[in-house]
């Protein structure tokens, strides 16, 4: 639901119609929220973990504080409820949104809104907002991106410390993310508890079973623990023959493991850095556009091969939509 004024007639409000001002009625009880239970559910544990930003500490400019405002005295609300309430621009919006949720403020019901954000503005597909039947409209947009909210509820108790349901929440995402967590992998995160605490959990969920600890990887100190499914394919990398597969990541990316997992320096997590695996191994890293090689036994053509692979960037076909590319 995007809430993009579409065909209909008006509904009465009379009692017992369900019909909201500005809102579409749910079909059944719980329709509109089904899809986002698993969201809904692990949001609060989250907001356990992650420290609200002060806005009042914050040097926000005019229109992402007259949406922040908006947001705060009506809720969540719609892109275009938005645009109307703050009196901003549609491209206004857009800027305000991205900084506010740069600075860890707003949310949306979906990931188009963060899709679109990270799209840079030229490669965007023109959107008329004209109304004319017939126009093209971006589904990739912000304007399709559902209701915009804020992360933290106004009124919302500070935690302390989060609870043990919130700290159990980020101890699985680590391990669905990596397979095998130790303390040195972890160096890079930022929004988790300590780690004396995901230390409890991870001791606990052994004990129950859920979950394998030992000596995984070689090289670091500490405990490690791992899910079952990733010992078994550890144990099988080693049997599988190398195939030379090149992969492409984001410095970006959790996959940016370069200097933490494996030695050398690290590379800066920026969206503009690329690093190249070639069967799990880093080979070659791009910073500041210019290649930089991590090991000496790369031939001319291996070389250039490598090269492209790093400058080549896979575009998702839902992506490749939005941007009015053919897949």
């Amino acid at each position: 639901m995007a809430g993009r004024p579409l065909s209909g007639r008006p509904l009465g409000l009379g009692a017992g119609s369900g019909a909201v001002v500005g809102r579409l009625p749910a079909l059944r009880a719980g329709a509109r929220d089904s899809h986002r239970a698993p969201v809904t559910r692990g949001l609060p544990l989250w907001r356990e973990i992650a420290t609200p930003s002060d806005p009042g500490a914050l040097e926000l400019s005019a229109g992402a504080r007259a949406a922040y405002d908006l947001l705060r005295s009506r809720g969540a609300c719609f892109f275009g409820e938005i645009a109307h309430g703050a009196g901003l621009l549609h491209t206004q919006l857009e800027m305000a949104l991205a900084e506010l949720v740069a600075w860890g403020l707003v949310t949306s019901d979906s990931f188009t809104g963060l899709r679109a954000l990270l799209t840079p503005a030229h490669k965007r597909p023109p959107v008329d907002r004209s109304g004319r039947r017939g126009a093209g409209l971006s589904m990739f947009g912000m304007e399709n991106a559902g209701r915009w909210s804020l992360l933290h509820p106004i009124g919302e108790p500070l935690v302390e410390s989060p609870s043990r349901d919130a700290v159990e929440t980020a101890a699985w995402t680590l391990l669905r993310r990596y397979g095998v967590v130790f303390r040195k992998l972890l160096e890079r995160e930022t929004m988790l508890p300590p780690w004396r605490e995901l230390l409890l959990v991870f001791r606990r969920l052994e004990a129950r079973g859920e979950i394998r600890g030992g000596r995984f990887v070689d090289g670091f100190s500490g405990e490690q623990y791992a899910l079952t499914e990733a010992v078994g394919q550890l144990r099988a990398l080693r049997k599988q023959p190398r195939k030379g597969t090149l992969v492409s990541v984001s410095a970006a990316d959790p996959l940016n493991l370069v200097g933490i997992a494996t030695p050398g320096d690290r590379l800066p997590a920026l969206a503009g850095n690329r690093l190249l695996y070639r069967d799990g191994l880093p080979i070659a890293v791009l910073e500041g556009r210019e290649p930089r090689f991590l090991v000496d036994d790369l031939d001319a053509a291996t070389r250039w091969q490598a090269q492209s692979a790093l400058v080549r960037r896979s575009v998702a076909p839902k992506l490749k939509a939005y941007l009015g590319k053919s897949a």
